[in-house]
């Protein structure tokens, strides 16, 4: 199982890192990949080629700023779960950007999470859905989270 992060920009890295940060407390495997969907189309279209060639269970989460072409990209042709966590750094930028992420057309999967834990999270309990030992992590973190409360 692995998560595969694909970034927009070089400069979408340290709000990524908080997403790998999350998936390794879970001991998530996860790998970074800096493709924009805008500037490089044809090395997206590998980069999914790559992804659905894969067999283990996996995630993809697009990290992707201003216009999210990334993600409906991805979603579009990819056969495994999307989720986009856009790297807004304002309320204004989440207010102009976020609709890009939010509005895809039918056939088009993408799952927006805005907060880079929840984005982690969400694919974890997705891939938890066939590993019971993961699921096990993931329900014992509900509980500590409840505790701590």
């Amino acid at each position: 199982m692995k998560v595969t992060l694909l970034l927009g920009s070089k400069s979408d890295t340290e709000f990524a890192e908080k997403i790998a940060a999350t998936l390794k407390e879970f001991a998530v495997p996860s790998e970074m990949v800096v493709a924009s969907a805008h500037k490089v189309p044809e090395m997206v279209v590998d980069v999914v080629k790559k992804l659905n060639a894969d067999p283990q269970p996996q995630v993809v989460i697009t990290v992707v700023g201003m216009s999210n072409g990334l993600g409906g990209v991805v979603a579009g042709s990819c056969v495994h779960p999307v989720i986009t966590c856009p790297p807004a750094q304002s309320l204004e930028e989440y207010q102009v950007d976020l609709h890009s992420s939010l509005r895809m057309p039918s056939e088009v999967p993408v799952m927006t999470v805005l907060h880079p834990k929840n984005a982690a999270l969400a694919a974890v309990k997705i891939l938890a859905e066939g590993d019971p030992a993961l699921k096990k992590k993931v329900a014992e973190r509900i509980e500590k989270v409840k505790k701590d409360y």
